[in-house]
């Protein structure tokens, strides 16, 4: 018998004698720190079989053991015949496409799982942890080419939400969240977007997106229809960066209804998901670092926080540390803040005159160095300036090797052995990785004392303005008859 007699098909299947097994059609995508920048991540088709079905949820870090093969699709689009199709019913029109048959899955709880430590980079953390001034340094290392008085709050915040805290569970089964939400709300030209781009390059997992662009479903979960009719679930930016931070700039320039699409995501640390049919809830263990700017662009201080602020307090409740940045007018700061970034940029063009040294670059902007007495501002600038900061941060973004083990051992000993200088990025970032995987932070008993007398003092304080303004209202038609 040819083939023309009996078809490029000539098996059928007989599903009463056949044995059924259970398959499933996953993507596996890179992770969002590894992508080079502007560029989009890379995935590939996987095929899951038997016990490994169901096991990994969108936005798990998986690690797979898997065979390379190849399926044969109709249509020019590999990802539409899915990796269960491995035959095309046209012999002569199919396009091959790679897959991987995956024989083995180990899900990755954390990212600090699946760090590795050398024994120089641990014997170096070590020493470093052991520094009565451990909190300094490592604020200190928070965005070096960012000086102001005004930043030292806030670079403690940031330092706060990249090493995270501890996740309780109640005995009744309650979850509470052990990683906190930051807002950073003021005038433009303060470095806002910075900060967000510096955490996001220094967290072991970090995704930055801009609200403007950002949608509900890019930001929590989405259900896409494939080419053959199905429905599968797509995780977004808070469900990828699990385990890790997401920085979300033009804050106030989303949607309402988008911002309420992650209310569930910032306080419970889920996403719950019920369309086409699929009902799940995916982990969003993530801290979020917002940036926005007030709702007449510049802060009014002839109006109230609350008016300057157009943000529901549904969303802003979820805010654990909310600050106000303001562009100061004032001639001393002004001077200050040009010598720092006439500094950074001489740095960075290799020049030695400015950054602290004899060159007269610096002293062009006003005054003889960068003490003149001035309290914290001069503490900062000198911080900035006179040290090794600037030629740090010139060292780092220049490029270099600084990602090898030895080089990060030999940064973090030697910020451990003098106490002078900062932790570069890569060093900061295996810190952080150290510090979750081994240590796991506890409330002490002063602290949750003085944080329940600060939390009473707010609420009086509120308490106190409410009735002001409800009697000065009162009291006016009196006045005014």
């Amino acid at each position: 018998m040819t083939t023309t007699e009996c078809g490029p098909t000539p098996y059928a299947v007989l599903p009463d004698d056949s044995i059924f097994i259970d398959q499933q059609t996953l993507k596996l995508q890179e992770a969002p720190e590894m992508v080079p920048t502007g560029e989009m991540p890379r995935s590939v088709l996987v095929a899951v079989e038997r016990g490994l079905v169901d096991k990994a949820a969108p936005g798990t870090r998986v690690t797979v053991l898997a065979i390379a093969s190849l399926f044969t699709t109709s249509g020019g689009n590999g990802s539409s015949g899915g990796a269960g199709n491995k035959r095309s019913r046209d012999a002569g029109g199919g396009v091959k496409t790679a897959y991987l048959r995956v024989v083995g899955m180990e899900k990755e709880s954390s990212t600090a799982d699946s760090a590795r430590f050398s024994p120089a980079e641990e014997e170096a953390f070590r020493q470093l942890s052991r520094r009565s001034d451990i909190y300094d340094i490592l604020y200190r290392s928070i965005a070096p080419s960012i000086s102001g008085s005004y930043t030292v709050d806030i670079k403690k915040a940031i330092l706060c939400l990249l090493f995270g805290g501890s996740r309780k569970c109640l005995p009744d089964g309650m979850k509470l969240r052990g990683d906190i939400n930051v807002l950073l709300l003021g005038d433009p030209s303060t470095a806002k977007s910075q900060f967000l781009k510096f955490a996001t390059r220094v967290a072991p997992v970090g995704v930055y997106t801009s609200g403007k662009g950002s949608s509900a479903a890019g930001l929590t979960a989405s259900v896409v229809k494939d080419a053959r009719g199905e429905f599968y679930l797509e995780g977004g930016a808070m469900v990828l960066a699990d385990g890790g931070i997401v920085a979300i700039d033009e804050f106030d320039k989303m949607r309402p209804t988008d911002r309420v699409a992650i209310h569930e995501a910032m306080e419970q640390q889920t996403i719950s998901v019920a369309k086409a049919g699929i009902t799940t809830v995916l982990n969003s263990r993530s801290s979020v670092l917002a940036a926005a700017n007030p709702v007449f662009g510049r802060y009014d201080d002839l109006k109230s926080a609350s008016e300057n602020i157009d943000l529901m307090s549904t969303i802003l409740s979820r805010f654990d540390l909310i600050f106000l940045v303001r562009d100061v007018r004032d001639e001393d700061r002004d001077r200050m803040i040009c010598r720092h970034v006439m500094g950074v940029h001489i740095g960075n063009s290799g020049g030695q005159g400015g950054i602290g040294g004899a060159g007269g670059g610096l002293g062009a902007f006003g005054g003889t160095g960068v003490a003149d007495g001035n309290g914290e501002d001069d503490f900062m600038a000198a911080g900035m300036l006179g040290g090794n900061n600037l030629q740090q941060a010139a060292k780092s973004s220049s490029g270099g090797n600084n990602n090898t083990p030895a080089a990060i051992a030999e940064n973090a000993m030697r910020v451990a052995t003098t106490g002078v200088g900062e932790l570069d990025i890569p060093t900061m970032k295996k810190y952080i990785q150290y510090a979750k995987a081994k240590c796991a932070s506890r409330l002490s008993e002063e602290a949750g004392d003085i944080l329940a007398s600060s939390y009473v003092k707010i609420r009086d304080d509120v308490r106190k303005r409410v009735m002001e303004v409800s009697v000065t209202i009162f009291f006016l038609p009196c006045f005014l008859s």
